[in-house]
């Protein structure tokens, strides 16, 4: 009987220190990422923020290979290493608009181009569609399709993927 409650006693204590670890390993990559030009909002506040407001714009501004493996519902695709200021010209330039990539580091950089451009209120996703994901929130596909695939970006970033489909 000792052994057992030993037994499951080190199994909890380990998963606990490998799920605090691991965010801990998110959050110092992510801190060491980010420039902290755009403000940041974490998934759950976005999440409650997207069920009541309906005038929120979400940008996805990965690769369109990523976008089309999934984006957050609603999503508007903006991509990075194409960006185009006429993309969004028609969007007011007060509306609340989140930026998210797959972790934040592309997002942010775009956050910083739209702040330029005179939009008042832009965020930044912490964590990006990784995060999003790993919080248990929902993705689709371009057909509006729930999914739980993800586009990783490439092998190196999967790492910080910890729950769906891996896609390279």
């Amino acid at each position: 009987m000792g052994k057992k409650i030993f037994l499951i006693t080190s199994i909890f204590i380990s998963l606990v220190f490998t799920r605090t670890w691991g965010q801990t390993a998110f959050d110092k990559k992510l801190n060491s990422l980010y420039k902290n030009t755009v403000s940041l909002v974490k998934t759950e506040s976005l999440a409650a923020e997207i069920k009541t407001n309906k005038n929120l714009i979400l940008l996805d501004t990965r690769s369109l290979k990523e976008f089309n493996v999934s984006h957050l519902p609603n999503a508007l695709f903006l991509n990075y290493d194409k960006f185009n200021p006429k993309k969004v010209e028609h969007i007011p330039r007060d509306k609340q608009i989140i930026v998210y990539c797959s972790v934040g580091y592309r997002s942010e950089r775009i956050g910083e181009k739209l702040l330029k451009m005179g939009f008042t209120d832009v965020k930044n996703l912490y964590g990006g569609i990784f995060e999003w994901v790993n919080k248990d929130n929902l993705v689709v596909n371009p057909s509006g399709v729930v999914t739980d695939s993800v586009h990783t970006y490439n092998r190196d970033w999967s790492q910080w993927l910890t729950k769906g489909i891996k896609v390279y």
